[in-house]
């Protein structure tokens, strides 16, 4: 990156508006840049971690086109985008927040991140994330990595910004860009972006490629837009969605990928059946009470709310997923690495990573990696138990449950909140209550949807919206609305929406 005398904050920005056009500093992304090392605006957010070759022409201006663009340029044209640091793009390294991948720079753009490119959007950087997305220890630390540090909330500093996709959701509630992608394996996007303040959409399993981007389970892991707004997220995912032949579960993905920002429609809530999730408990009370206030909103907008008691026995979902994701986290990372360049990456296999992990002492300072152990000591993807656990999560969570439920009452989509405020960091501290609506749909592999609803002691939170299979354009017109209807989101103290 060219040597600037000083990185221009997110107040730097100009910010007037001439002709429905949004100006930006080519920068203006990299703002965060030096808060990785305490040195940026907003030092304790710790959000962006690597910046891209795009901004060799860092004083030049980018405008991005917020209205409706004209024929032949494409909605996200000019768009200055951050990607979580497991997405590889060709001009910077991409280390899932581990020293291990220090050095990973294999040069090749992941197909979302090239099908952002010639759609004309400016990857202008790489946002922190707890480390290998949350999956290295029981007791790991959303928004910590040994590359990029702890990321904090940008509403309060002294409380979590969840995780894994930490310094997407930090970056966007901050205003350094309109759009970031995070990835989700169980609420990796949406608990982020509820606690931060910002639209998170897990698209359906299959929409967007995984192929290069560092990997969890096949299964349920998933790339998706995080925004300030829904339509912000409906256009760059009508870029990002499509098939793959690298990536076997997109292989519907174009027959099914429509314009999802076109398909947006502010009357959606008018009529619509919508269950509930009555059953998910754990919720703060000053939570629950935001979320009993927006279906009184939902309602005045002409949906029909159907209460829905009881749903899927969770923990036998639960304990079926994370026999899976052990599994899968073995088998695809350990091919992941093998498609690295072995001069660059030195750890070849999982067994390796747990290894250089044992040997560096600022991987282990704050937490171990006892998953990462015991993912080590399964088998392969042969095997009965993992066939089993496979097919018992996914019933569960998909027929059992939220196509059953869905089916049984007649509705198109389901809701609740996403999660409660955020909890402290300090682990000490007991106001840790939060539930969460991510585990049907991310095991099930379906869409899952959070809009800003309100706040909680101060902290945003957010509502939930579910879908079934492919039902994508449905859910994020139904966020649409409740979003239209609400006007719920606020910025974090000074800063510009």
């Amino acid at each position: 990156m060219a040597h600037l005398s000083r990185l221009p904050g997110p107040h730097d920005r100009q910010a007037g508006r001439t002709q429905g056009r949004l100006i930006l500093a080519a920068a203006v992304a990299l703002a965060l840049a030096g808060c990785a090392t305490g040195q940026g605006a907003y030092p304790t957010a710790s959000a962006v971690v690597a910046a891209g070759r795009a901004n060799d022409s860092v004083h030049s201006v980018l405008v991005w086109t917020a209205t409706p663009p004209s024929r032949g340029v494409s909605a996200i044209s000019g768009m200055p985008i951050l990607l979580k640091d497991n997405i590889e793009t060709a001009d910077m390294p991409t280390t899932a927040g581990s020293l291990a991948l220090a050095n990973n720079a294999p040069g090749r753009d992941a197909p979302l991140v090239a099908r952002l490119r010639a759609a004309g959007a400016v990857i202008v950087g790489k946002t922190n994330l707890s480390e290998w997305a949350n999956i290295r220890s029981s007791d790991s630390i959303s928004g910590w990595s040994a590359v990029g540090g702890q990321t904090l909330n940008p509403y309060d500093p002294a409380r979590t910004p969840c995780g894994s996709s930490s310094g997407s959701g930090a970056a966007v509630a901050l205003g350094l860009t309109p759009v970031a992608i995070g990835t989700e394996t169980d609420g990796s996007i949406t608990c982020p972006a509820s606690v931060n303040g910002v639209v998170g959409f897990k698209p359906t399993v299959g929409l967007v490629s995984r192929t290069h981007i560092v990997p969890i389970s096949h299964s349920q892991d998933t790339a998706g837009p995080m925004a300030t707004t829904v339509r912000d997220a409906a256009r760059v995912l009508t870029v990002i969605a499509g098939s793959d032949p690298a990536d076997p579960a997109t292989i519907e993905a174009d027959a099914r990928k429509v314009d999802y920002a076109a398909g947006l429609d502010a009357n959606a809530l008018r009529g619509a059946r919508i269950g509930v999730m009555r059953f998910l408990k754990g919720y703060s009370p000053e939570t629950q009470a935001v979320f009993e206030q927006n279906l009184k909103a939902l309602r005045d907008a002409g949906a029909v709310l159907v209460d829905l008691p009881e749903g899927p026995d969770g923990r036998a979902i639960g304990a079926a997923e994370f026999k899976v994701l052990l599994y899968e986290l073995k088998h695809d990372l350990n091919a992941y690495l093998a498609s690295t360049d072995p001069e660059q990456v030195r750890t070849r296999t999982l067994a390796d990573v747990i290894a250089f992990n044992a040997a560096e002492p600022r991987e282990t300072v704050l937490f171990g990696q006892d998953i990462f152990e015991r993912a080590q000591a399964m088998g392969d993807l042969t095997s009965a138990d993992y066939m089993e656990a496979r097919a018992t999560s996914l019933r569960l969570a998909g027929p059992e449950g939220i196509d059953r439920l869905m089916r049984g009452n007649t509705l198109v989509a389901l809701i609740a909140p996403t999660t409660s405020r955020a909890w402290t960091n300090d682990p000490k501290d007991d106001d840790d209550m939060q539930g969460s609506a991510s585990q049907l749909a991310a095991v099930a592999g379906y869409p899952h949807l959070t809009v800003p609803m309100g706040f909680d002691r101060g902290m945003p939170v957010g509502i939930s919206f579910l879908g079934g299979k492919w039902d994508d354009a449905r859910i994020l017109s139904l966020g649409y609305a409740f979003e239209q209807v609400t006007q719920a989101r606020r910025p974090p103290p000074g800063v510009r929406r």
